[in-house]
């Protein structure tokens, strides 16, 4: 009997306001070290905490987009520990009475839809941030202390992997939708912890570890698998799983322990005695459940339903909210949903991750969102009714979609000063046909002689002569026809 994972994961979220959760220190993301503090989130002594009200704001949104029961009343508690980066040697906190608890969200697996619970969500402070130097040691930069965040914990419901990552895609999704964070992983806005134990199937969960600050879907996908690989063969070789807060490292591909992990009661929480219970009205929480957008899911089924796109096609297109706004505008004045569908999802996506790549190898941040995706709706709806028409073929589309990107321009204005309409005339098409069967007279005996794979060379050979502009459809069909008609 195989042993099977279970996935529980807390998600670290960055909260969109302007001000710090405590005091008024800007929490914006990149200021030089330590410029963006205050005795407040120095935490120096006599400095008293005021709570930004927006938070408590984002926080309810957050809680109801992903199906919570929201509480009128929450308070905030101390939880206490030890480390360089945590100035007041605690953190505030939500234990005892967080905001949002029993929550949900669906997935779409391949077994079918599944629903991951929610355990809560509770509102806390950032901690500073640790920069290890070759040179000069460690390093501590303050900005980020007190930076507000909601902290999402899920019931185990999770068990793969692959399930994982669906769930955090998901989370950054519903968040992005309602906007109360960039969730910017590369800029640490969305980190995750993820904790996992294994099983026998029908038998009591194992002693689960955790491992901290996976701030990439692929890290959390990798660690995981690592993760899951060591502690089966620590069991199976008769080894003990202990509880403990553990590394992955993306160099060696392995997991290695920092410390034992510690249970609740060691923090000590106690509620904080210099911050009063915050409390939601009723009129508020209805005027916050009124800014909610139309979620992912709700508007993966209308895709499915009003579009006619597949489910995987509705998922990918509705994984952003600025991607599922510019699908919608594109289709507006295009002939075929479908075909901007499959646009996005094959040659515009490719050229989207080809520049990330690029960005990446350079050192420099690739933009996000619309930004990455230069060419307008009309002019993309534009250029799917070519390929829809057969004005151009897949080819030409490709190249005239990347000229697109380079600068923003009509595609049937480009095609025609360029010369990249689909080459359809049969006289045209019949004349590379004759051309190239004369060229290659033994890959055409080849074919007769019973070796049919030899058609595929053929084909390529009569796109070139057409130098990759004819209609594909039409020039395969006269060259089979060619191919098939004996000599005279």
């Amino acid at each position: 009997m195989s042993w099977e994972m279970v996935i529980g994961l807390e998600t670290h979220v960055e909260l969109s306001t302007e001000s710090k959760v405590f005091c008024s220190c800007r929490a914006e993301f990149g200021a030089e070290p330590n410029t963006h503090v205050c005795p407040v989130c120095m935490g120096l002594p006599g400095a008293l905490p005021v709570f930004n009200e927006q938070v408590l704001h984002h926080a309810a949104k957050a809680g109801f987009a992903l199906n919570c029961n929201v509480h009128h009343r929450s308070r905030f508690d101390r939880k206490n520990y030890f480390y360089p980066d945590l100035p007041k040697a605690y953190q505030i906190s939500q234990f005892y009475k967080p905001i949002c608890e029993n929550g949900w969200l669906s997935l779409q697996t391949s077994e079918g839809e599944k629903k991951i619970g929610i355990t809560r969500i509770h509102i806390e402070e950032d901690a500073g941030k640790l920069l290890h130097d070759d040179e000069n040691g460690t390093l501590l930069d303050m900005n980020r202390c007190g930076v507000p965040l909601i902290e999402i914990v899920s019931e185990p419901d999770m068990r793969s992997a692959e399930e994982a990552v669906a769930y955090l895609r998901k989370v950054r999704a519903i968040l992005t939708y309602i906007g109360v964070s960039d969730c910017r992983m590369n800029e640490g806005s969305l980190r995750c912890d993820v904790n996992l134990s294994i099983h026998r199937p029908d038998e009591p969960f194992g002693v689960r570890t955790e491992m901290k600050n996976l701030n990439s879907f692929q890290s959390v996908e990798r660690a995981i698998k690592a993760e899951y690989e060591r502690q089966v063969t620590a069991v199976e070789a008769g080894e003990e799983i202990v509880q403990e807060t553990r590394r992955y490292d993306q160099k060696t591909g392995k997991t290695s322990g920092m410390r034992r992990k510690e249970n609740s009661a060691d923090y000590r929480y106690f509620p904080d005695p210099d911050l009063p219970e915050v409390r939601l009205t009723d009129a508020q929480m209805k005027a916050i459940k009124a800014e909610i957008p139309v979620l992912p899911d709700a508007r993966r089924e209308a895709y499915m339903q009003d579009y006619g796109l597949s489910a995987y096609a509705a998922e990918q297109l509705t994984s952003e909210r600025w991607l599922a706004d510019y699908f919608e505008r594109t289709v507006k004045t295009a002939k075929s949903a479908v075909s901007v569908a499959n646009l996005l999802q094959g040659e515009v996506f490719a050229i989207i991750s080809l520049k990330a790549s690029e960005a990446e190898k350079a050192g420099t941040a690739a933009q996000e969102g619309e930004a990455s995706l230069p060419v307008s709706p009309e002019n993309l709806a534009k250029l799917s009714d070519m390929l829809v028409e057969g004005r151009v073929n897949s080819s030409t589309g490709k190249k005239i979609l990347a000229a697109m990107f380079e600068k923003d321009r009509d595609p049937e204005a480009y095609a025609e000063q360029n010369a990249l309409f689909a080459v359809s005339d049969d006289a045209v098409l019949k004349n590379a046909v004759a051309a190239v069967l004369s060229q290659n007279p033994a890959m055409v005996e080849s074919y007769r002689r019973g070796k049919p794979t030899v058609e595929h060379a053929l084909m390529g050979k009569a796109m070139a002569e057409t130098k990759g502009k004819a209609d594909p459809e039409r020039l395969s069909l006269l060259l089979h026809q060619a191919l098939e008609t004996p000599e005279e």
